[in-house]
């Protein structure tokens, strides 16, 4: 057997840590090193067991997986770190991207694509869904039009009473881009879309091998912690 990727699975509900433990004991590439009930517990298991992926739950008593998602990267880039998510109610989501976690899965997500997630992020890939990136990335710089309706629009379709804060992270995000080359854009623009590597590759006709160097070029340039990073300041840069 090749290399075994060794997965953290962090909920407060019994139940579903036992139907996750289930789904990825039919991988015969992944090993459940451990199980915590709440963030606290996440971040000392992390430390000792040493995981390559964790599955985070948003929402546990004591210390929730925002904070502990914020304590995991205190302590360097690994392991992976998946937010696990309703989505539609937890509107922490976002914070935790910012913080670096490396991407998130729905919980009524199929079997087959939650050991795929965990496959492409040991790997070192993101875990974004191209079907809800626009939502997100609108909610991580505030631009969602209000829920009244009262929020204008100018003639680039942008609000016109959009929060100063947005504009800044638009600034900011422009100006980090700008020192990359013309390639180095166009990996940053398919980063942002959720493609896998290969799916990338076959896009701007790289190998997978070239994708993952200019994939790690850009992190270190941009000072982004993972490809979500990067999918963020990408489309903060387009308002």
């Amino acid at each position: 057997m090749g290399v075994v990727i060794r997965v953290l699975v962090v909920d407060d509900d019994p139940l579903v840590r036992v139907g996750l433990s289930l789904v990825l004991g039919a991988g015969k590439d992944l090993q459940i090193v451990g199980e915590a009930g709440d963030g606290a517990e996440a971040v000392e298991l992390t430390r000792r067991l040493r995981p390559d992926v964790v599955l985070m739950d948003i929402r546990m008593p004591r210390m929730d997986g925002l904070s502990a998602t914020r304590e995991i990267r205190r302590e360097g880039a690994e392991p992976a770190v998946i937010v696990l998510t309703t989505f539609d109610t937890d509107e922490h989501l976002l914070g935790a991207l910012r913080l670096g976690a490396n991407g998130f899965l729905l919980k009524d997500i199929a079997p087959e694509a939650i050991l795929d997630a965990v496959r492409r992020a040991a790997a070192g890939e993101s875990i974004l869904a191209p079907s809800v990136v626009p939502r997100l990335i609108g909610y991580a710089v505030g631009r969602e039009a209000a829920d009244d309706g009262s929020t204008g629009r100018d003639g680039r379709g942008r609000g016109v009473d959009a929060p100063p804060r947005a504009d800044s992270a638009a600034v900011r995000a422009r100006a980090a881009l700008e020192r990359l080359s013309e390639r180095e854009r166009e990996v940053a623009e398919a980063v942002a879309t959720g493609g896998s590597n290969a799916e990338i590759g076959a896009q701007l006709h790289m190998s997978v091998p070239t994708v993952k160097s200019y994939v790690s070029r850009l992190l270190e340039k941009l000072g982004c912690a993972n490809r979500v990073q990067v999918a963020i300041l990408v489309h903060e840069s387009r308002w």
